[in-house]
């Protein structure tokens, strides 16, 4: 699931994973492990605070999880407790002052945040804290938070967090981490994931841990326990658990694209395997989309399980047609004699063997610009495909999302302002189809409509944002460009 980050002109990122541990003699070691597995939410930074129960120790780098944190690194973070964050940053925002954990020293002591998310209300908090003389070290959301803590009247952190949450809006899965406590919040809506886990201790006892994805507790023979409820912030400290619900309930709004794209296949998401979504929707769009091919060709990786999906159900074989590089470094020389597609095919290859005269049924999860779909199709042409046709495992996406995914503006989204039929001609397929809003819902069984769709709907669920967007256009509907609403960094 790492490998959409490398396509970058035409997919969405999230912007992040947290992963917490309590109770455990190598908790920075299990943070690093938790991390990794969370990698594909967060390429860019990552960091670890751990706790002996006297002191907090930091260490937060450029780069992934694997090479940040080397063993003479976590031999650094003693303790049984840490919390860890790993971070995609916006284009031209790849400061390490913006990588997370946070950590502060104020009148509740000394505290560490990561968050995952994004607050819609915090221009207009920064511009009221500054005022109020708060220096801001970083320029992102997260800062919010940690000012809106220090200021609190709460005598203890619990209450200060609460307080703090109370007064922003937007979504956030927070991980807070004192002396000799871990704080697992998530907002009221319950946009963003965070699971709760327990993990048996070899000598005797049992750790907790908190996390964005359920995978991050498989690789380390965890028990998934439940989620973190909306509105709920779960205390963990020698004590115990407590749970304390520190805001009146909203309707829920989960992200459905963590079950489109962004979560891996094998986690529980919202109470429900991601890969069964995603096969779901590959049969719900051969239902809806169907056309005579001779094979099933997946966009890897994440277009795998809607292709499967699809193949099932359409009883078209399925084919690897094309192979994914796994291993893309960070920068490489191009080649100055112009190569065609030279950046896809960096990253995917075609089997000629495969494609070459056949009909093609390309399988991928979302179209953003629509540029780097344009390019696969005209590769798997030049493969030798005599049809391609595309078809994509969730609606087309019109607007932006302002709760913690990093989408281009409206003007950018090629679906904001071209019909399926535009698409179709622009990346030179054969056809297109595009999975249903309805059939998106089903996939999830989404029967109550706990679920956000505002990036297919342009219709937002916070009434900031839904403000913005008819001062921004006159009209949540039209396709003049929406440019984000929060002038600071979208953190995640």
């Amino acid at each position: 699931m790492t490998h959409k980050l490398a396509f970058a002109d035409d997919h969405f990122h999230d912007e992040c994973g947290v992963f917490g541990v309590f109770g455990h003699p190598e908790a920075a070691n299990l943070t690093y492990l938790g991390l990794y597995a969370l990698q594909h939410r967060g390429q860019e930074s990552a960091g670890i605070v751990s706790s002996d129960g006297s002191e907090l120790y930091l260490h937060r780098a450029m780069g992934e999880a694997e090479e940040i944190f080397v063993p003479g690194v976590l031999a650094k973070l003693p303790g049984p407790l840490a919390i860890g964050h790993t971070r995609y940053s916006t284009a031209g925002d790849k400061a390490l002052l913006n990588a997370q954990p946070i950590m502060i020293d104020c009148n509740k002591g000394k505290v560490a945040l990561g968050h995952n998310g994004n607050l819609t209300n915090a221009a207009e908090w920064r511009r009221k804290l500054e005022h109020r003389g708060s220096i801001f070290q970083t320029n992102s959301d997260t800062e919010v938070i940690v000012h809106l803590i220090a200021r609190s009247q709460a005598r203890n952190l619990s209450g200060a967090l609460g307080d703090a949450l109370n007064q922003v809006e937007g979504a956030y899965s927070l991980l807070v981490l004192t002396q000799d406590e871990l704080i697992a919040v998530r907002d009221p809506r319950g946009f963003r994931p965070l699971v709760l886990g327990r993990l048996t201790i070899p000598t005797g006892g049992e750790a907790w841990l908190v996390a964005s994805e359920t995978c991050a507790f498989d690789l380390l023979d965890a028990q998934y326990v439940r989620e973190i409820e909306p509105g709920e912030m779960v205390r963990i400290s020698r004590s115990g658990i407590e749970s304390i619900h520190f805001a009146p309930e909203k309707p829920r709004q989960q992200c459905i694209f963590e079950h489109v794209y962004f979560a891996r296949p094998d986690s529980i998401i919202f109470g429900r395997s991601v890969n069964e979504s995603r096969e779901a929707l590959g049969r719900l769009l051969a239902r809806e989309h169907p056309v005579e091919a001779d094979i099933v060709v997946p966009v890897p990786d994440s277009g795998v399980p809607a292709a499967v999906g699809y193949s099932l159900e359409s009883k078209i074989p399925f084919r690897m047609g094309l192979i994914r590089n796994h291993y893309i470094g960070r920068t490489f020389i191009e080649p100055s004699q112009a190569i065609r597609n030279f950046g896809v095919k960096l990253k995917l290859n075609p089997v000629r063997g495969l494609i070459e005269g056949q009909r093609i049924i390309l399988v991928d999860d979302s179209i953003v610009r629509g540029t780097t779909s344009r390019k696969i199709v005209r590769m798997v042409r030049e493969a030798g495909a005599r049809e391609v046709h595309v078809r994509i495992s969730c609606p087309p996406t019109i607007s932006p999302c302002y709760y913690g995914v990093d989408t281009p503006t409206r003007e950018e989204l090629i679906a904001s302002s071209n019909s399926p039929e535009d698409i179709c001609k622009f990346l030179g397929a054969d056809s297109l189809g595009y999975v249903s809003l309805p059939a998106l819902r089903q996939a999830v069984n989404d029967t109550k409509g706990n679920f956000c769709t505002s990036c297919y709907t342009g219709v937002y669920p916070t009434d900031l944002v839904q403000l913005e967007v008819r001062e921004s256009n006159g009209n949540a509907f039209d396709n003049t460009t929406l440019e984000k609403p929060v002038p600071v960094e979208h953190e995640v």
